[in-house]
């Protein structure tokens, strides 16, 4: 291993001109079966260089592990170097987006300028379809009439790129150094993702994330939106704490499977959303079940009836069921929202629910509505908490 380690240290930072040993950043190489992982301090190397040094790595190892076995992660303490835009898909009269480096700051909490209704999208877990879920309802509204925009506030795991068909797409800056969002579908949004390569790992302290995430709600030129999608992270941390300090968000939406273990982070997001004052919409139960195509029989895989149950139990409304489709997932992989492709869908189980579902939320904003706790119990038959 000492062999190994030195062949890397002598290997040359094309920006400094130093080696990675004189400026000692080789954090660790560690053989884990047959496979060789090497961790390297990645500060203030842009994107391009990050490629040429990495390449001459693989380089300086060549007889001694084989190319495939080698897996390099960079690490960068202020994660200067992951947000330039710079790269397919800007015009050359156009200014690259960029984010800022720093910790956010807490101060009043407002909205942002032209947004009519924010609405925070979370789970408690991972893995229950939420950015999923997030691209398609954002469609069903658009098709509604409304303009909708999306916030990817996953800065760890960003998917709206796929989602979106927005793949390698960097967002371009106004004159006065606001992102423009990409759009795709008639959806406005922006994604971390959007700022760096999709293998790229971000290792950040939580407080670094709030910076960003403040840039993506007020220093973004979203102009008019009916709707603001903030698609969260799992879990109940830094993200969200980031966004209830800086922002008034009108009503939440919590996606879960009927699975025990998904309510029971389900519940945890409830809770916090309560204790932070945010008003929970209501609870979707995803995946709830799957239609075979060959012999028509359901079959529910995680269980039924759990999200209901638990609507009754916490008191919040329960806005309905989305089965598991094929054509949900294939969608999603290919960048093409599942309720985008009419022709195809129109009619189905899942298609049907993400009308209702849309419908259901629409009418909580509906202007006027000055009980929407009593005109949701009504829609959906469960007593406000």
């Amino acid at each position: 291993m000492n062999e190994i380690v030195e062949k890397i240290s002598k290997v040359i930072n094309p920006v400094t001109g130093k080696t990675l040993g004189e400026e000692d950043r080789v954090i660790s190489a560690d053989m884990k079966g047959e496979d060789l992982h090497i961790k390297y301090r990645r500060d203030e190397i842009d994107p391009e260089n990050k490629k040429i040094l990495e390449k001459n790595i693989l380089t300086a190892l060549e007889g001694t592990i084989a190319e495939d076995n080698i897996f390099l992660l960079a690490q960068s303490e202020n994660a200067k170097d992951v947000y330039g835009a710079v790269g397919a898909d800007v015009a050359p009269s156009g200014k690259p987006a960029q984010l800022k480096v720093g910790h956010g700051t807490v101060g009043e909490k407002r909205k942002i300028s032209g947004v009519k209704n924010i609405v925070a999208i979370g789970s408690g877990k991972g893995g229950v379809g939420k950015s999923t879920f997030t691209s398609n309802f954002a469609v069903q509204l658009t098709k509604m009439g409304h303009k909708v925009g999306i916030i990817d506030a996953d800065i760890y795991g960003p998917s709206m790129p796929i989602l979106m068909n927005k793949r390698n797409h960097k967002p371009q800056s106004t004159d006065d150094q606001k992102i423009i969002p990409l759009e795709s579908f008639g959806i406005k949004f922006v994604s971390f993702g959007s700022f760096i390569h999709e293998d790229e790992p971000v290792v950040w302290r939580g407080p670094m994330l709030g910076g960003v995430l403040n840039q993506f709600f007020f220093e973004t030129d979203w102009g008019e939106l009916d709707y603001l999608l903030l698609d969260l992270p799992p879990g109940t941390g830094d993200v969200q704490l980031s966004m209830i300090q800086n922002l008034i968000v009108d009503g939440s939406i919590i996606i879960s499977t009927p699975q025990d273990l998904a309510l029971l982070d389900a519940r945890k997001a409830l809770h916090m959303f309560d204790k932070l004052g945010v008003h929970v919409i209501g609870m979707i139960e995803n995946m709830s079940s799957f239609i075979c195509t060959d012999c028509g029989k359901e079959h529910f895989i995680y269980g039924t009836g759990g999200v209901t149950t638990a609507c009754n139990d916490l008191g919040v409304g329960f806005l309905g069921k989305i089965p598991m489709s094929m054509g949900l997932r294939k969608g999603a992989d290919f960048g093409k929202p599942y309720m985008f492709n009419q022709e195809m869908h129109e009619g189905e189980e899942v298609w049907k629910s993400y009308i209702e579902i849309a419908s259901k939320v629409d009418s909580y904003f509906k202007p006027g509505d000055t009980k929407k706790a009593g005109i949701m119990s009504m829609l959906m038959g469960n007593k406000k908490k």
